[in-house]
C-alpha cells in the first residue's frame, strides 16, 4: 500500500508516557496508524489526559483515540473526579437480587435502567477528556471457570448479558460514543488467560453458537465493533478467533450478519503467539477478516508493523470507511460543563441509589 494514502490506518498502537514524544509522534504520523490506544500509564490527572489527547488529535485528527475502561477491575482512569464504576457482574446480580422482592419484569428494567447510567457516565466522562471509545461491554459469559473474565461479565445467562449489554450500549450510544462487544465469539469457557498463556476451549460450534454467541447475534445492529478471542475452538478452526476466516468471516460477517469494525486484540499478548511474527500475525488478522490490528506494549514490534506491513487498497478503504463510523459525531461537554447536566447528575443518582457506586 502506498503511504501517501489519507485516512485512519488498520493499526492501532499505545504511546509511552503522559505527554507525547517524538518517537510517538513519528509512529501517529505513519498513515497505517488509524487508532492510539491509552492505559493507566498514560493518565495522573483529568487536565493532563486531556492535553494528550488533544495533542494526538493536532497531529492526526483522523486516528481514533481508544482506552479499556469497563468498571470494576478494569478501569484505567480512577482518581481526579472519574466515577469508580461497578464490576458488571453487579449490574447481573441487581437483575437477579431485585427479582426475589419485586416482579421479574420490574427487577430487569431496574437492572437495564443501571446498565444504561453506566454507559453514559462511562462514556461522558471519557469523552470529556478527549478519548473517542471504550472497548466495552464484555460479552462473555460467565460461567466460573476464567479467572481473567470473571466479574467482568454481567452474567452466565446469555439473555442477561444480552439485555444488559445493549442498555449499558445505549448509556454510551447517549454520550455519543460507539462500543465494542469483546470476545467473540466467547472467552467465559476457556480457563487459561490470553495474555499470558494460549487458552483452548473444546466445545462444539453448536455449543458456542447457541450459548456464547447469542449476545452478538441478538444486538445485531446496535453492535458497531467487535474484538474476537485469543482463544483455540479446535473443533471449528485451528486457528485462534482473532485469525480465523471460519469465525470472522464465515460466522461473524456471513452468518451473523455483523457489518460493523473487527479489532484484533493484542498482537503481543501470549495468545496471539500462534501467528509467528507480530507482521504475520496482524497479516493473519486482516485476511481473516479485522479490519484493525492492536499492538501494545511493544513499541518495538509497533515499529515492525509500521515498516513491514502490506496493505491492499480495497483493504484499506473498506476499513477505514468502518473505522470512521466509529468517531463521536457531536462536540463532547467540557468536565465542569458535565457537571452540572442533568442527564449526568441522574445517572449518577440512579447508580448511588442502587449503592452501585459510592
Amino acid at each position: 500500500m502506498s503511504k501517501s494514502l489519507l485516512g485512519p490506518g488498520p493499526i492501532t498502537l499505545d504511546v509511552l508516557g503522559l505527554e507525547l514524544d517524538a518517537e510517538d509522534r513519528r509512529r501517529i504520523l505513519d498513515p497505517l496508524t488509524g487508532g492510539v490506544i491509552l492505559f493507566a500509564r498514560n493518565f495522573t490527572n483529568r487536565k493532563q489526559l486531556t492535553k494528550l489527547t488533544a495533542d494526538i488529535k493536532k497531529l492526526r485528527p483522523d486516528v481514533l483515540i481508544s482506552i479499556d475502561h469497563e468498571g470494576g477491575r478494569v478501569q484505567r482512569c480512577k482518581v481526579d473526579g472519574f466515577t469508580h464504576l461497578p464490576a458488571m457482574r453487579k449490574l447481573g446480580e441487581l437483575w437477579i437480587t431485585k427479582s426475589k422482592s419485586t416482579h421479574p419484569a420490574e427487577s430487569a428494567a431496574l437492572a437495564m435502567a443501571a446498565a444504561t447510567a453506566c454507559g453514559y457516565i462511562l462514556a461522558s466522562e471519557l469523552r470529556a477528556c478527549g478519548v473517542d471509545l471504550s472497548f466495552t461491554p464484555v460479552l462473555d459469559l460467565d460461567f466460573g471457570r476464567s479467572g481473567v473474565i470473571g466479574d467482568r461479565s454481567f452474567s452466565r445467562d446469555p439473555q442477561i448479558v444480552f439485555a444488559l449489554a445493549k442498555s449499558l450500549n445505549e448509556g454510551l450510544r447517549l454520550a455519543d460514543m460507539a462500543n465494542c462487544g469483546k470476545h467473540f465469539p466467547g472467552h467465559g469457557w476457556a480457563e487459561a488467560d490470553s495474555h499470558v498463556a494460549i487458552p483452548v476451549d473444546e466445545r462444539s460450534l453448536k455449543e458456542i453458537l447457541n450459548e456464547d454467541a447469542k449476545p452478538y447475534e441478538w444486538l445485531d445492529l446496535s453492535l458497531a465493533a467487535v474484538m474476537p478471542a485469543h482463544v483455540i475452538y479446535p473443533k471449528v478452526d485451528q486457528h485462534p478467533a482473532g485469525f480465523s476466516k471460519i469465525w470472522l468471516h464465515s460466522i461473524l460477517r456471513q452468518e451473523l450478519g455483523f457489518e460493523g469494525v473487527i479489532f484484533s486484540d493484542d498482537l503481543s499478548m501470549e495468545g496471539a503467539s500462534v501467528a509467528g511474527s507480530v507482521v504475520k500475525g496482524a497479516e493473519l488478522a486482516l485476511e481473516a477478516g479485522c479490519d484493525a490490528v492492536l499492538i501494545c506494549n511493544r513499541p518495538d514490534l509497533a515499529d515492525q508493523l509500521l515498516s513491514k506491513l502490506k496493505l491492499t487498497q480495497t483493504k484499506h478503504s473498506e476499513s477505514m470507511q468502518r473505522l470512521n463510523r466509529l468517531m463521536p459525531k457531536s462536540t463532547a461537554f467540557t468536565w465542569d460543563e458535565l457537571q452540572e447536566q442533568a442527564e449526568y447528575q441522574h445517572a449518577k443518582g440512579l447508580l448511588k441509589q442502587f449503592q452501585l457506586i459510592l
